[in-house]
């Protein structure tokens, strides 16, 4: 099997989420490949990592978020890279029998959550004429996905905004783009129903779940400075599901 190289030796690179599924896998591999780690996540673990450091972070928390950015760059110097992977599905149910404080909770963790991220490490990289951002969206932020209103709805909100802040820094040096994986095989699928995870299984033409390494993959390609021309951009990780 023949793989890109890649070589982030030098790159200070920020990844939420990064305990587990695919904010993990990216880790691991940005780690692979040299890149110096600062791990937000709820968890507040980097185990495994050597050499990176790991703050305790809900990204809904405006102040937690900031505190993370401030001292990874007072300890590190800079960030490079951004890779946001933190958020979490929730229930799948009809969207009249969601718990109202739920709801809002889905929308409050994956995008305004995505909002604190950018909104705290953006000045840095513009200060310093380079970065890469990578929000991690969702198919379903494309499709809408019965059952998943406030999911769906959040992680659209996520699609507009990596749209927004991409022409934003347009020609700063700092480059945004997200990526719209369907259903990965992670923990966040036992939030829901089994029957929920069939049904978007059947809906990809390879019948299969992705796996983090493959959400990792691209991710390092748009981590990279081979990827130059892509702003605002939004790349599908589907399996053949996605129709645009």
């Amino acid at each position: 099997m023949t793989r890109a190289q890649y070589d982030f030796s030098g790159k200070v690179a920020v990844v939420t989420g990064g305990a587990r599924g695919i904010g993990r896998a990216v880790a691991e591999r940005l780690h692979a490949a040299g890149a110096t780690l600062s791990v937000w996540d709820l968890a507040a673990t980097a185990r495994g990592l050597e050499d990176a450091t790991s703050y305790q972070v809900d990204v809904f928390d405006l102040s937690a978020v900031e505190a993370a950015s401030t001292r990874t760059l007072a300890m590190l110097g800079k960030i490079d890279i951004l890779v946001h992977c933190a958020g979490f599905a929730g229930e799948t149910v009809r969207l009249e029998e969601t718990d109202p404080s739920a709801w809002r909770r889905i929308v409050e963790v994956n995008l305004v959550g995505t909002y604190n991220v950018c909104r705290a490490v953006v000045p840095a990289m513009r200060a310093a004429g380079t970065g890469r951002i990578i929000p991690v969206a969702s198919l379903a932020g494309k499709e809408g996905t019965p059952n998943a209103s406030a999911y769906s709805a959040a992680k659209a909100g996520v699609i507009a905004l990596t749209k927004s802040l991409g022409k934003e820094l347009a020609g700063s040096g700092v480059v945004v783009n997200a990526i719209a994986p369907a259903a990965v095989s992670t923990a966040i699928l036992d939030q829901m129903s089994p029957a929920h995870v069939q049904t978007m299984i059947e809906k990809s033409p390879l019948g299969r779940l992705g796996s983090t390494d493959e959400v990792a993959e691209m991710v390092l390609w748009l981590a990279s400075e081979s990827c130059s021309f892509n702003i605002g951009a939004v790349f599908d990780l589907s399996g053949g599901r996605a129709t645009y």
